[in-house]
């Protein structure tokens, strides 16, 4: 009986299909699907590479000037395609790596030698061994620690540490150096070494990947190796043409094929109950998100169910619905319901003949009317200013789901500053009571309200109908206020697998809505996890926009506090211009200059995509028309569309709907008020934060005087 042999793709492979001209992309992709079928097919000639480190890499050709680099096994039936480029750039890749396997972790891992050729560590011991044995001088006492001098090899290989890197990472002296190597290290490697000099345990870090250093490991079983998380992460294994074609025709969106380690174990196996993820910004939330209603639907889910896919706006609910589809099968897809919670609790009161429209801004006609009503009945004698009464609405009675003046005397209000006695609370309560009445008369609701009616019928009909969803996975929680969290509660029953929450304290930019999961019935105890490697933004920009937040409380979703000094980006590159101008044609003006600037800097012909992210529609709409003037083609990103396929423009966006989008460079343009005291503009911080760091590249902050 024969078998099939496997054929995988590495990141490196699809990174390089991204940037092939249009012609030679078809070609790849129509060779990639015929290899992927038969490996070993006569029509495929394998030549030699001369000077390669690794006998098993081979050239093929895809036509006179482009070739591939494979992966093909003296022993075994894994093909890896590797690499593609012209003739000689191809070769120049190949010649310093070679694909082997952790003797630990048993994790395939493409090493590069350009940057270790001097060293030797297979033959050379350890420092910590070499001064055991005499072997190195008195003069070593003078010599400055190192920062993974005294780990054992073991341990610096069960973090991902190739065995050929070891003298390489002990040479590493302070967390600086270590973000300078690292490129030459695998993800894994990075995020270990990292982790540890943080304060990290070494098995701290393996209970949060998973990862099983107690077996024996063939270093030459490449199929086995391919199974791991770790390898998974690099490689993905195509089965067939289908799976073949989707891969390659969404080359540019690698997060869809390829999983870190640590979000791998997130988003496969079961949990006991409710699970929240917290992550800062471009630390892979959404994609885990994805990736873990994917595995549920395929899993645990009945053909006759599914699995909620939900978060707070109707953009991004949109991108994560095109992204699912490009990610699953059609079969996979049937069993997913994506749509923000807004559209989903509308879609339910209309299936339930309920005529009320919601209210989502007060200060539209109707709803605006409502309230004057309402506090036209206000106790002067109180002397409190409005905007008490609203705050007052929307964090204690909406928030609280309170309905009766008895609920309301017992209510909590800590943090609120105005202290009220029951006989104040009493003169309060008239207020509320008269606007809901002044809405129900125009039906309207408020959306808390909504919510909270809309989980009481879920609640009691829960024992009379089955479940609507086998499960439910939440994006962006931290927008979702405590209503919001009870009817998602009440949308499935407690259980195994039942919520996945992911969030970031850092972008809650909806003052409102802040809520604790345990307050709204969801226990997270033991199933809260972090993630830390932020994969979208470099440094540099990750620093700056955390800068802003400084003064700032940042919570966990869960009544504690999440810190930013773990969080750490893959990536670098130049830190954020940040200027102060005078106007919007001065904005415009540096605007304009930045794309220009890095258009021309463009050094692999991939185009770059582009945002002017502003405070208001006025202001972004300002700056479209002086940069349209100048001769850039721009397009707005609207409630109605995010132009997620448009190409060769400058997008524009309030800084609102720039949520969960990403972009290779961003120009963030906001008024000086955003900068003023941190406690005053909370806030307006956070929008500041979620702006920068939609970009991946490069970003401008220009403030408005």
């Amino acid at each position: 009986m024969s078998f099939k042999p496997k054929v995988a793709l590495s990141n490196d492979f699809l990174l390089q299909l991204a940037k092939l001209p249009a012609k030679v992309h078809t070609k790849v992709m129509k060779w990639a699907i015929q290899f992927q079928a038969d490996p070993k097919s006569p029509g495929i000639n394998y030549e030699n590479i001369n000077g390669a480190r690794d006998p098993n890499l081979k050239s093929v050709r895809l036509d006179g000037d482009w070739r591939g680099i494979v992966f093909k096994p003296s022993a075994g039936d894994v093909y890896v395609l590797l690499y593609v480029d012209h003739h000689d750039d191809a070769y120049r890749w190949a010649e310093n790596r070679k694909l082997t396997i952790n003797p630990v972790t048993g994790a395939m891992q493409m090493l590069t030698f350009e940057s270790v050729t001097q060293q030797v560590p297979d033959e050379a011991p350890s420092a910590k061994a070499a001064v055991a044995e005499g072997v190195v001088e008195d003069s070593v006492a003078t010599v400055a620690p190192t920062l993974f001098g005294e780990m054992e090899d073991r341990d610096l290989m069960s973090l991902g540490v190739p065995q050929e890197l070891l003298g390489f990472v002990r040479s590493i002296a302070s967390e600086d150096e270590l973000d300078a190597k690292q490129a030459q290290l695998p993800t894994e490697a990075y995020e270990g070494l990292f982790l540890v000099a943080a304060g990290d345990t070494v098995s701290q870090v393996l209970n949060a990947r998973e990862t099983r250093v107690d077996k024996v490991i063939d270093t030459q079983d490449f199929a086995a190796a391919l199974a791991t998380p770790e390898s998974q992460s690099r490689f993905v294994v195509v089965s067939d043409d289908e799976s073949m074609t989707a891969i390659l025709n969404a080359p540019l969106a690698q997060w869809r094929v390829f999983l870190h380690p640590t979000q791998k174990k997130l988003t496969v196996g079961d949990r006991s109950g409710p699970v929240r993820v917290l992550g800062g910004a471009g630390t892979g939330k959404t994609v885990l998100a994805m990736h873990r209603a994917k595995w549920l639907a395929e899993n645990r889910t009945e053909a006759n169910q599914k699995v909620l896919v939900t978060t707070f706006t109707k953009n991004l609910a949109t991108d994560i619905e095109q992204n699912l589809r490009t990610l699953c099968s059609s079969e996979t897809f049937a069993k997913l319901e994506v749509r923000n919670l807004d559209a989903w609790v509308n879609a339910f009161m209309r299936s339930r003949k309920l005529e009320h429209r919601i209210v989502y801004d007060r200060k539209q006609d109707a709803a605006h009317q409502a309230w004057q009503a309402a506090l036209a009945v206000k106790d002067s004698s109180l002397d409190l200013p409005d905007n008490f009464y609203e705050s007052e609405l929307e964090q204690v009675v909406l928030a609280q789901g309170i309905t009766t003046l008895d609920q309301y005397r017992t209510a909590r209000r800590t943090g609120r500053g105005v202290i009220l006695s029951r006989a104040k609370r009493d003169a309060v309560w008239p207020v509320f009571e008269e606007y809901r009445g002044q809405l129900a008369s125009r039906k309207l609701k408020e959306v808390d309200d909504a919510y909270r009616e809309v989980a009481e019928v879920l609640g009691s009909e829960a024992e009379k109908s089955k479940p609507l969803y086998s499960a439910i996975v939440a994006d962006e929680t931290q927008d979702l206020g405590p209503q919001a969290l009870r009817l998602l509660r009440a949308l499935v029953p407690a259980g195994p697998n039942d919520l996945f929450f992911v969030g970031d304290g850092h972008q809650r930019i909806y003052s409102r809505n802040k809520a604790a999961m345990s307050r709204c019935g969801i226990d997270i105890r033991g199933r809260a996890k972090k993630l830390y490697l932020n994969y979208r933004t470099t440094d540099e920009i990750r620093r700056q926009a955390v800068a802003l937040l400084e003064g700032c409380e940042i919570d966990d979703l869960d009544d504690g506090h999440d810190e930013t000094k773990r969080y750490k980006s893959l990536s670098h590159g130049p830190a954020p211009t940040v200027l102060n101008v005078e106007g919007i044609e001065a904005a415009a003006k540096h605007a304009i200059e930045f794309v220009r600037q890095w258009n021309t800097a463009l050094d692999d012909g991939v185009p770059l995509s582009f945002c002017v992210i502003a405070s208001s529609e006025k202001s972004r709409d300002a700056m479209a028309g002086l940069m349209q003037s100048a001769g850039l083609r721009c397009i707005a990103i609207t409630a109605q569309s995010n132009h997620a396929d448009a190409h060769d423009v400058v997008h524009l966006a309030t800084m609102h709907r720039a949520k969960g989008l990403e972009f290779d460079c961003v120009i963030v343009v906001a008024p000086k008020g955003y900068l003023a005291i941190p406690e005053e503009t909370e806030t307006q911080r956070k929008l500041l934060y979620v702006a920068l760091t939609r970009a991946k590249r490069g970003a401008m902050l220009l403030i408005q005087g």
